[in-house]
């Protein structure tokens, strides 16, 4: 359905029409002083006998009310926004599901691991405006600390607060990917995403990855695993500041299979920061083009007519006061 609508740039200005009316009040009181009979223009003043010349010269004030309205409604800036929407659009929804295990604190990112994917993970919200978003944490449990929100600052504040220590410690995936599906399975929305950071392997939890996984796909639900560190040797330090390394497990293979489980799932890997954010972006980008919407919007300037027929207006009103005189 094809819609149009009007609004101003700068609406506020449209408080100036109030000087049309006192336009009109100033000239009759002008008239009145010159003693000069003001009838307004009208069509009766043809049949009542009235003078064409007056009818003429009086006129000039319906032209100057006419040009100073448009010429104020013209600085206002209408716009008119003209829409086509074929369907309701529902949008996706978005569950980011982000390890917070101790292996999290890794300094293979700077400053680590988790404060890389905080970071990160803001920019890839930033650029999903009208998408719900959900946010849950595990480690050896997990929780939503989110539900599906568009309230995004609330979200980045949630995300903010997100550390590692607060839970029970381990990698419980598979109960982590559980509680993001209970978030987003009964949803309506066009497409349903779950994106799965973690760094370790699963060792606690009550619920197998890969039935996890599974379930996504039964829901429909498409699922995105990021894998993050470097291979090897980490570094850390430890509650009194002092360093020490640490080799870190992931198992791909696990991951990959859990992504490719779902329709269009994949699997990534992130080595450093950089990695990280090329990711998020492909992923952002993936599930742009995924929606296929017709919606068409254009706002289009609407001034430049209504300044012309203002300025003829004007045009008008000067020839009259050269040419027609009462007298």
């Amino acid at each position: 359905m094809m819609l149009k609508e009007i609004t101003f740039v700068h609406p506020w200005l449209l408080l100036l029409l109030a000087l049309v009316p006192l336009t009109v009040v100033w000239y009759i009181i002008r008239q009145k002083r010159m003693k000069a009979p003001v009838h307004l223009p009208s069509a009766n003043m043809f049949g009542k006998g009235g003078s064409v010349r007056k009818w003429l010269y009086h006129s000039r004030i319906a032209f100057r009310c006419i040009a100073l309205s448009l010429l104020i409604v013209a600085l206002a800036r209408p716009q008119s926004r003209m829409s086509l929407e074929e369907m309701e659009i529902e949008g996706i929804d978005i569950v980011l599901a982000v390890d917070v295990s101790g292996s999290m604190k890794g300094e293979d990112f700077k400053p680590n691991r988790l404060e890389a994917a905080k970071n990160v993970a803001h920019d890839f919200i930033d650029g999903r405006k009208t998408d719900r978003i959900a946010l849950v944490e595990f480690a050896g449990e997990a929780f939503t600390q989110t539900p599906l929100t568009i309230d995004h600052d609330v979200l980045k504040r949630q995300l903010d607060d997100m550390k590692t220590g607060i839970i029970e410690d381990g990698t419980a995936i598979g109960d982590g990917l559980a509680t993001a599906i209970n978030r987003i399975k009964e949803s309506e929305a066009i497409s349903k995403v779950i994106i799965l950071l973690t760094d370790g392997v699963n060792n606690r939890g009550a619920i197998d990855p890969e039935t996890a996984a599974e379930l996504a796909a039964k829901y429909g639900i498409r699922l995105y695993t990021i894998g993050v560190g470097k291979r090897g040797d980490v570094l850390y330090h430890d509650d009194r500041g002092m360093p020490f390394f640490a080799r870190a497990d992931l198992d791909e293979e696990l991951l990959t299979h859990m992504a490719e489980s779902t329709d269009g799932g994949k699997y990534y890997r992130a080595t450093n920061e950089s990695a990280l954010k090329e990711i998020f972006d492909d992923i952002d980008k993936a599930e742009k083009t995924r929606i296929d919407v017709t919606q068409y919007r254009q706002n289009k300037d609407e001034h430049k007519p209504l300044l012309i027929i203002a300025l003829i207006a004007l045009a008008i009103e000067m020839m009259l006061s050269l040419t027609v005189k009462t007298s």
